[in-house]
């Protein structure tokens, strides 16, 4: 039994084969770190801004990330059509003219079938949503929103510079545009609980998103985060505790929701805690036998249906 409807299943659905993201920096800032919102960034953001560093740290340019990639991913994956995904910081922050030539440069490369842009909520206008779309003509397209909480308050706790109506909004504008939506939610932030985290799991089952990524909060060095760690002022998931919570998150998504990702990647070398974050395929394994455990599924505890989203 498919207990959740996961990434490489849907993509084998629309183009019959694997199809394998290319993470890409684009070099591009985030508004809650260069003064206009904050300079401090969120609590847990590290110096890469939760991507891959290749452009800040290797001066890679959008081609050379690519190609690099490309030839990785063939070897490892045998797979020959890619998506360019738009991973590092904000990639709807900068003029328009600046990102269509990110996109089109990425989207001119052999067997890119796919576009995905990760930004936040507030980097959002009528303009970039008319450009994201504009791609939709022969590509698949995904733009990814960052959510972490539903709760206002944990939302300013981990600094994250907007409320949870702007990310309503900002869905419900690219929803009236036809545009997929993924949100991405964190499992353990400080100051909730079991019930704060399952409520934005409903939240977000009554918006018109189409996807979602689960990502435990993992302690990165040289963050906000840290020291609170340091502190003892912050305590980590341990991973049965959040193999359970993912389970509980999925059963209240609605059954179509793509669930593109279950847990993050933190760079090993800069990774504080906890350890067992890095051991990603047992803890997929562990999320899958307490699926299996709990002889539950996807949209299990679901109300509603797509149509009244």
């Amino acid at each position: 039994m498919q207990r959740y409807r996961d990434f490489n299943t849907y993509l084998r659905e629309i183009f019959g084969e694997r199809v394998q993201k290319i993470s890409l920096d684009a070099g591009l800032s985030c508004p809650n770190r260069d003064g206009t919102i904050s300079t401090k960034g969120c609590l847990f953001c590290d110096r890469r801004g939760s991507g891959t560093g290749a452009f800040a740290d290797k001066g890679l340019s959008i081609d050379e990330q690519i190609i690099l990639a490309k030839k990785n991913i063939q070897r490892r994956y045998k797979a020959r059509k890619f998506i360019a995904y738009f991973q590092s910081f904000t990639n709807t922050y900068g003029p328009i003219p600046r990102l269509k030539s990110l996109y089109d440069r990425a989207l001119a490369h052999p067997d890119m079938v796919g576009l995905s842009v990760a930004t936040r909520p507030d980097c959002v206008d009528k303009d970039v949503l008319a450009l994201i779309r504009s791609y939709q003509r022969d590509r698949l397209v995904w733009l990814e929103y960052g959510l972490q909480s539903s709760h206002d308050a944990t939302l300013r706790r981990i600094q994250r510079g907007h409320d949870a109506a702007c990310f309503e909004r900002s869905v419900r504008m690219a929803a009236a545009r036809g545009i997929n939506i993924c949100a991405h939610i964190i499992l353990g932030l400080p100051g909730e609980d079991r019930d704060m985290m399952l409520e934005t799991a409903r939240y977000l089952s009554r918006l018109p998103v189409q996807g979602v990524k689960i990502h435990l909060l993992y302690v990165v060095k040289g963050t906000p985060l840290a020291q609170l760690h340091d502190r003892g002022e912050f305590r980590c998931l341990e991973r049965e505790e959040y193999a359970n919570l993912v389970v509980d998150v999925l059963e209240l998504l609605p059954p179509d929701m793509v669930i593109q990702r279950l847990t993050g990647d933190p760079p090993r070398s800069e990774l504080a805690a906890p350890t067992w974050a890095l051991e990603k395929q047992t803890n997929l394994r562990c999320i899958q036998d307490a699926l299996e455990r709990r002889r539950t599924w996807q949209g299990r505890l679901f109300q509603g249906s797509t149509a009244q989203r």
